[in-house]
């Protein structure tokens, strides 16, 4: 095979595959068994070999046997300088690329209309495996896709189900007043613990979890619609802070947050709904201790029976303006305190950043809270013979009837639940390196 390696570099009318393939296997076994001698009689030349190839303009990805043709002729391209080390380290791969927008090992796919130079540095190569084998996102797999998507729902749903008992008792303090009026609750709540322990005298323990099925649900939809929308809409609001300045990014990132969040919230807003119902659908003092909906199928019937689709999304408008706002409470309250807080030895601490993180997400939810509780308000409204005109309507209703302290009922069981879902969502990450040695996603939102 070194013979004919030697004679196949200097006869340039040897068959391209006959000196891809001699080339590539000579290279193996001379690495493996004999590289003194192999580098002593091969050093022809130094620096980079810059191996050119052209390919034909597909509207597809690389065939199979296109890419173990490819594997060859990249084999080929080994420089021979590469020869003259020891081999302790791992090999440096470059690409230079020209046109195109699909990478691939140095391979482009679709429409790629100038040369694509590869170049291969491997002066310190112990083992080789062709980049062109390197996954494309579109070759990642459904499987792989599916399984992330899946165990993110699992966090998801382990998450959720152990906030759910804060989650429904912050929705039972926050509408309560609307209860009151329908008469599905005879006196208020007097706090988070008292609502705790009525909860549980009148309804049982289990109805701590009344709704939390349909909050589960909800995760995979939206999921699946962030992933659908997310690429559209950053490219529409492509902004970059050192680029455009600090202000356009800042829009852009409301813009493409507002938008994407409105998009997602179109087809699940129905599911938020139905779990808000179900929530505060507490045992009624005036009926005899029964509900008013049987489940999640009962609560579109008699929403659908009474009010039609708009009753399902009552609320929505408002509920679009208050991704907005979170989203410009967040990214401002961040870029304003991080500079004067992170400084000197905290900029590179842990728990400072964690504590930055858990004070600005708290903060921007606690400012943004009036209109969570306008939109869920709003939504208690179906179906029942006094409804609110619009989302001015209720919050000034609410303002001039109760104050401005009935805006933040329920903020503070908020808190807990965040807490709560954080410390879970932790724990539930590293059972997951434990078990599976890898951290799917979180299933968030």
């Amino acid at each position: 095979l070194q013979k004919h390696l030697v004679r196949s570099l200097k006869t340039p009318s040897v068959s391209p595959f006959i000196f891809s393939l001699s080339s590539f296997l000579a290279f193996s076994f001379a690495g493996e068994r004999n590289s003194r001698f192999f580098i002593h009689h091969h050093s022809l030349t130094k620096g980079r070999q810059i191996l050119q190839f052209k390919m034909a303009e597909k509207p597809h990805h690389p065939l199979v046997f296109q890419k173990v043709a490819s594997r060859l002729h990249l084999s080929s391209s080994f420089s021979h300088s590469a020869l003259n080390g020891a081999g302790s380290t791992t090999g440096l791969y470059e690409r230079r690329i020209a046109g195109g927008q699909y990478r691939n090992g140095g391979l482009q796919y679709p429409g790629m209309q100038q040369p694509c130079r590869t170049s291969l540095d491997l002066s310190s190569v112990t083992s080789y495996t062709s980049p062109v084998f390197v996954q494309a996102p579109s070759e990642k797999g459904f499987a792989n896709f599916a399984l992330d998507f899946l165990m993110g729902g699992v966090s998801a749903a382990v998450s959720k189900t152990a906030a759910a008992p804060i989650e429904r008792v912050k929705l039972l303090i926050q509408n309560q007043d609307e209860m009151i009026k329908s008469g599905r609750l005879s006196t208020p709540y007097k706090g988070v613990g008292e609502c705790f322990s009525r909860t549980i005298k009148e309804e049982g323990f289990g109805s701590l979890w009344r709704g939390n099925t349909a909050n589960v649900i909800r995760y995979f939809p939206t999921q699946a619609l962030n992933f659908a929308f997310k690429d559209y809409f950053k490219r529409l609001f492509n902004f970059k802070k050192d680029r455009d300045g600090y202000w356009k990014w800042f829009a852009g990132n409301l813009g493409s947050g507002g938008a994407a969040g409105a998009s997602s919230l179109l087809f699940v807003y129905s599911l938020d709904y139905a779990r808000t119902r179900l929530a505060n659908d507490a045992k009624s003092a005036k009926k005899g201790g029964e509900r008013q909906f049987n489940g999640l199928i009962d609560v579109y019937k008699k929403t659908l029976k009474s009010d039609g689709v708009a009753g399902l999304y009552r609320g929505f408008n408002i509920s679009c303006v208050g991704i907005i706002v979170y989203r410009g409470l967040y990214f401002g309250m961040y870029d304003s305190l991080k500079p004067v807080l992170l400084t000197g030895d905290l900029s590179d601490s842990f728990f400072a950043s964690f504590a930055l993180g858990w004070l600005i997400t708290n903060g921007a939810g606690l400012a943004s809270y009036p209109i969570d509780t306008v939109r869920r308000r709003m939504m208690m409204t179906s179906g029942e013979a006094v409804k609110y005109k619009s989302s001015l309507d209720a919050f000034s209703q609410i303002l001039k009837n109760e104050g401005a302290k009935s805006l933040f009922k329920g903020a503070g069981a908020n808190i807990l639940r965040a807490v709560a879902g954080a410390g879970v969502l932790a724990g539930y990450d590293k059972l997951q390196l434990i078990v599976f040695g890898k951290k799917y996603g979180s299933g968030g939102g």
